[in-house]
């Protein structure tokens, strides 16, 4: 069984976690944002004490708090993953977090950076109906500390405040909504590949099926060959061997009852030409049970031996031809095709009486042709008895063989017009 459908599915998933960390940088954001965030304000609360003007109490209560902030935080971070999506806990963490950031911030407004974590959390860590109330809290903060701390005094410093707030809250909206486009474009991304792999996992599926079944085909041609071959000798020895041996015996028949020794010698040379006939289809029959003309030849080489051979034994002009690009072709395709021109040969022999026979071999994209064309006599194809299962191999017996490769033959003539013959079968190389 191919491991390939395995490794796609292996590789996939790997390359989907890539996707899907290279794509989301936020978790980073989450899972180190709010120590990070936190160490800031706790420098810069240091830095500007003294400019702030910060009291011992606003240092004890400023020190405390951060403690606190640092203690939740840590404790959030191992509980986290058990409580996946927001909850009781994950709000109560959000808001106690944010209570630290706006006591602090009116003590110092440095202190506002921790505050800025809620923009990045919120939907994570609160139910969807507390969302914007929360954001909005961590916003006041903020614009509180860009302001110049909270409270505003004065209708201008409240004019300003706002404008903060919408600022920040413009901001926070462009910046969710860009969070939220990269986050769908990891999803379709993790999403097409998963495809991708269930995909290609059928695919190699159906070519292992499909090379099985070509295993197979191949096979269930060659037993259907071997059978074919057995039905073919069988009739070859009935109508040809048989006959030519009823015909002896006849003949020796006649020699009893001969009236003079002239008449006896006529009948014995008919019976030896009868028997020496007879040799000649039995030797025929048997040779063509196995196609010894491919042992140490190439299909061309043997069509082109045995077209000549036709010519010399029939005394008609008789060529072949190659087209195309020759290659090594399955043992089976090669089989086929010889012991086709080998039987088109034979039926031109017996009933054509051409002048002239031409046999191609054609090398194409995909599919090898056969062609064999006399200027015979020809013949009604309409006209021929239907195929039987104890007749001899014959035309139908051409198309059974084409068609258990998958290929078929197709006969043209006409009474006076000659025959053509074509056999088209798939190229399949001899590797395989």
């Amino acid at each position: 069984m191919s491991r390939g459908p395995e490794r796609d599915r292996a590789h996939a998933a790997e390359l989907a976690d890539a996707v899907a960390t290279a794509d989301s940088p936020w978790r980073v954001v989450h899972r180190y944002g709010a120590y990070v965030l936190l160490a800031i304000g706790v420098v810069l609360l240091a830095a500007t004490s003294d400019a702030i003007g910060m009291s011992r109490t606003d240092w004890y209560v400023a020190g405390g708090l951060s403690a606190f902030a640092l203690v939740l935080q840590l404790w959030w971070t191992r509980a986290e993953p058990k409580r996946p999506g927001p909850s009781a806990e994950s709000a109560l963490v959000y808001w106690a977090r944010w209570a630290v950031g706006f006591v602090v911030a009116m003590i110092n407004p440095f202190f506002a950076f921790f505050a800025a974590v809620g923009y990045y959390d919120a939907d994570r860590l609160l139910p969807r109906w507390q969302q914007k109330p929360g954001i909005l809290a961590s916003v006041v903060i903020v614009a509180g500390a860009q302001a110049g701390g909270l409270w505003p005094a004065g209708p201008l410093g409240w004019a300003v405040f706002g404008a903060l707030i919408v600022a920040n809250m413009a901001f926070v909206v462009i910046t969710g909504h860009l969070q939220e486009k990269e986050q769908e474009r990891a999803r379709l991304q993790v999403r097409t590949i998963h495809e991708l792999a269930e995909t290609n996992t059928a695919l190699q599926a159906a070519l292992d099926e499909n090379a099985h079944l070509h295993s197979q085909l191949l096979v269930q041609a060659r037993e259907a060959g071997v059978a074919d071959e057995r039905r073919r000798l069988a009739a070859e020895i009935h109508d040809t061997i048989a006959q030519g041996l009823t015909g002896i015996i006849a003949q020796l028949q006649v020699v009893k009852n001969a009236p003079t020794l002239e008449k006896a010698r006529e009948h014995l040379d008919r019976a030896d030409a009868l028997a020496r006939h007879s040799l000649g289809e039995a030797r025929r029959s048997v040779h063509n049970l196995s196609p010894a003309a491919l042992a140490d030849a190439s299909l061309p080489e043997a069509l082109k031996k045995t077209v000549a051979d036709w010519g010399q034994r029939t005394g008609v002009r008789a060529d072949f031809t190659l087209t195309g690009t020759a290659q090594p072709l399955h043992d089976e395709i090669e089989a086929t095709l010889l012991r086709i021109t080998e039987e088109a040969l034979s039926n031109a022999a017996r009933h054509a009486r051409a002048a002239r026979l031409g046999v191609t071999l054609s090398f194409m994209a995909g599919e090898v042709t056969l062609d064999v064309r006399d200027d015979g006599r020809g013949f009604d194809p309409l006209a021929l008895p239907a195929r039987t299962g104890s007749a001899g191999f014959g035309l139908d017996g051409m198309r059974a063989r084409a068609e258990r490769l998958a290929g078929d033959v197709t006969i043209e003539s006409e009474p006076g017009g000659g025959t053509a013959i074509s056999a088209r079968v798939p190229l399949v190389p001899h590797d395989q």
